[in-house]
């Protein structure tokens, strides 16, 4: 069964156990993914999948922000619970011993000696590590293993 027929069927689920929070953050994704199949004409992959939901944690995230610094604790709130419905679907990300792990193999690979090479240590990351780990993590564990 794809990431996405898992979460048709996880739809289904939510309107019998009638958890209507659950049902309509994964109608949003659903919406999200048929949103993209129509923009861009193309079948989602699994790929394509975790793409559009860590997107929609990321907006979440940042919503959460700015929803406690305007002291919107509720507003807060409902993001939050949002991203705890989606996180399941996402692989397991990498903890900072693994992710640290992972980019010093990546420097050891590429010969990355400065700040200078981060571009290249952060192209190969990025593509290794996608999904396991976020951009803004990869980043900082990067520039603190050059510098």
């Amino acid at each position: 069964m794809s990431l996405r027929e898992t979460i048709n069927q996880d739809v289904k689920n939510a309107m019998k156990a009638k958890d209507n929070k659950k049902r309509d953050a994964l109608r949003l994704l659903t919406s999200a993914f048929k949103q993209i199949e129509v923009d861009e004409r193309k079948e989602l992959s699994d790929d394509d999948v975790i793409k559009i939901i860590q997107k929609q944690v990321k907006s979440r995230n940042d919503a959460v922000v700015q929803y406690k610094e305007a002291g919107r604790e509720d507003l807060m709130q409902i993001e939050l619970d949002e991203i705890a419905y989606y996180e399941p679907y996402l692989p397991k990300q990498l903890s900072d011993d693994e992710l640290e792990n992972a980019l010093k193999d990546i420097i050891a690979k590429i010969g990355a000696s400065s700040m200078k090479d981060m571009g290249k240590v952060m192209g190969m990351a990025s593509k290794e590590l996608a999904g396991r780990a976020d951009g803004k993590r990869i980043n900082e564990c990067v520039k603190k293993l050059l510098g």
